[in-house]
């Protein structure tokens, strides 16, 4: 199959999500049991279902655009924040 400029489509991401930059690395384990590791730079991202998970900061800033604070409302609202137990 050739392909030509003109194949190309564009995407987004269709999930909300809240993160924070890591100011020291960070190691966890989430709920699932699965280990989470991350470096000063990269981001610790929360999904609207409470999981957690590392984001490498490259990666991150190429993906997500900040949203304003207008239009934070949609994030959904939580009565319990994410578990998330350091180990390192």
């Amino acid at each position: 199959m050739k392909y030509v400029p003109t194949d190309w489509n564009v995407y987004r991401t269709r999930f909300l999500v809240r993160a924070r930059q890591l100011t020291e690395p960070l190691l966890f384990v989430d709920a699932l049991g699965r280990e989470h590791q991350g470096d000063v730079g990269d981001y610790l991202v929360e999904s609207s279902d409470g999981g957690c998970r590392i984001a490498r900061q490259e990666i991150f800033e190429d993906i997500y655009v900040a949203m304003s604070p207008d239009d934070r409302a949609e994030w959904p609202s939580s009565a319990k924040l994410p578990s998330v137990t350091r180990i390192r």
